[in-house]
């Protein structure tokens, strides 16, 4: 039974869901913990590492994009504490994300003569962009990336992203823990694994939507010395679709400072 959802976005980054809807959606999942981890981002919401809201615990997270020797990937932090390292890269990341939408929009606007009527604010990314171009063309949800703004597509604009030592760095200085996210959506999973001798976690738990050789996490978790993660990467009020059971939460907790 999933008691920890650890992978979770908000309306702060490019989720659908309110901070002060996430106790209700824990409820509904019957799920005691969420990590609100939204991109490149800290929720200004959140004051702590760890606080309880509504009867649930909260841990304030984020998920970095950076630049590794296996490509790009997507480094977990976990009991987030503000420093001044962390609060410069977010905000030249929060920046570049909004000219990077702006550039993007206007790149839709013109390939498809449209006006999305959409305003570009910090923590806009491409699902907004796909929700903005579904409500205004025939485009689905999913044939905006495809078609539009996935990479190598006509609207596509490439974003400033730290090195994988900058971005382990920089979070190891901030947070209690540091992961990688979802090994299996990477091209190379098994080059993405080898990054874990430099961090204390891994997202074992994940809803994939296909059944990953999970034996590889397994032994980067012991060569390593891991923790297990997971979580369902809800960008929407669906939370629970994966995550920790009690015992693993507990281990996880253990590291995390108290509330």
């Amino acid at each position: 039974m999933v008691v920890a959802d650890l992978h979770a976005h908000t309306t702060n980054s490019d989720g659908e869901m309110t901070l002060d809807e996430v106790p209700a959606a824990a409820r509904r999942a019957g799920v005691e913990v969420v990590a609100v981890t939204d991109h490149d981002r800290l929720h200004p919401g959140l004051d702590a590492p760890v606080t309880e809201r509504d009867g649930v615990t909260v841990v304030h997270g984020i998920e970095l994009r950076v630049e590794s020797p296996a490509g790009r990937v997507d480094l977990l932090g976990y009991g987030v504490r503000e420093t001044p390292a962390l609060s410069d890269l977010v905000g030249h990341l929060q920046r570049d994300r909004v000219e990077r939408g702006r550039a993007m929009v206007e790149r839709v606007e013109d390939h498809l003569s449209v006006d999305l009527d959409v305003t570009v604010e910090p923590g806009f990314g491409r699902p907004d962009v796909a929700r903005a171009v579904a409500a205004a063309t025939e485009y689905e949800f999913g044939e905006v990336f495809e078609q539009l703004i996935g990479e190598d597509q006509p609207c596509y604009v490439a974003r400033d992203i730290p090195t994988f030592e900058t971005g382990r760095e920089v979070l190891a200085g901030a947070c209690a823990l540091v992961g990688l996210a979802h090994p299996f959506r990477y091209e190379d999973p098994a080059a993405a694994l080898e990054l874990t001798a430099a961090l204390d976690a891994v997202e074992r738990y994940y809803p994939y939507g296909f059944d990953p050789e999970v034996s590889a996490v397994e032994a980067a978790m012991e060569a390593n010395d891991l923790l297990a993660t997971g979580g369902s990467d809800a960008h929407d009020h669906r939370l629970g679709r994966s995550g920790l059971e009690r015992s693993e939460w507990e281990r996880v907790r253990a590291r995390l400072p108290d509330p």
